[in-house]
């Protein structure tokens, strides 16, 4: 599906968020703190263009998605790319000092499994970040969102895609999702500790951060309900 949109899924992204997009990879950025002579790896990282964000302070960032064409489609910024299954990826245990994911994680087949192995290729305090869709905080806002807005974002989606069906697939993913809380306990079960997350435009979307424990700390997951909301 995601090779069919690869043309222009960048373009069709800055549409149907009015360019709001700019902004999050912005503050996933400033979330994920990459400092130079670090190693970043970037999970369904599309053409690249949030990677392309966090290497500007001099980390080493990689690319990797599933779809070949969104690579291919990225090749002109100048980055390691890779061809790779968020649930084997083709690196070392403790090969990396971050890892991301925004707005792909919910396209896993298996999340859990994705945050494991996620786990896996990062170094004992390593970082974990993910920039996905979430829920609107207040009723109200929460209403409007999913009876309103997600339609309109279909149908800008449709109108700017290469190709308009996979649009109605992105706009049902997104409210089938998880919340913050519930992604937040998922992340903690995968062995990640420290949970938290930022909530951006009333919650529609938040950004979750965790570390991976170092070789001291309890690999234990977290107890329910422990992540905690760092801002609204």
């Amino acid at each position: 599906m995601f090779d069919g949109v690869a043309a222009g899924y960048d373009r069709a992204n800055s549409v149907m968020t009015f360019g709001f997009d700019r902004r999050w990879r912005a503050t996933t950025a400033g979330a994920l703190e990459a400092r130079e002579g670090e190693r970043v790896l970037d999970l369904a990282a599309g053409t690249g263009v949030s990677t392309e964000e966090y290497a500007r302070d001099g980390a080493w960032c990689v690319a990797a998605d599933f779809s070949l064409e969104m690579l291919r489609n990225g090749r002109g910024r100048g980055l390691p790319m890779i061809a790779a299954d968020a649930l084997h990826l083709p690196f070392a245990d403790e090969s990396f000092d971050a890892v991301t994911v925004s707005f792909g994680l919910r396209n896993f087949v298996d999340t859990k499994a994705a945050l494991v192995e996620a786990l896996r290729v990062v170094k004992p305090g390593g970082r974990l970040v993910i920039c996905e869709v979430s829920t609107p905080t207040f009723a109200p806002i929460r209403f409007v969102y999913r009876r309103i807005v997600l339609r309109l974002l279909t149908w800008l989606g449709r109108r700017a895609a290469s190709n308009p069906e996979a649009y109605g697939y992105l706009a049902e993913s997104m409210l089938t999702w998880h919340d913050q809380r519930a992604l937040g306990e998922i992340i903690a079960s995968a062995g990640w500790t420290k949970v938290e997350w930022l909530n951006l435009m009333f919650g529609a979307v938040a950004i979750h951060r965790a570390r991976k424990p170092e070789p001291e700390e309890p690999p234990a997951p977290e107890p329910a309900g422990s992540p905690a909301k760092i801002d609204s």
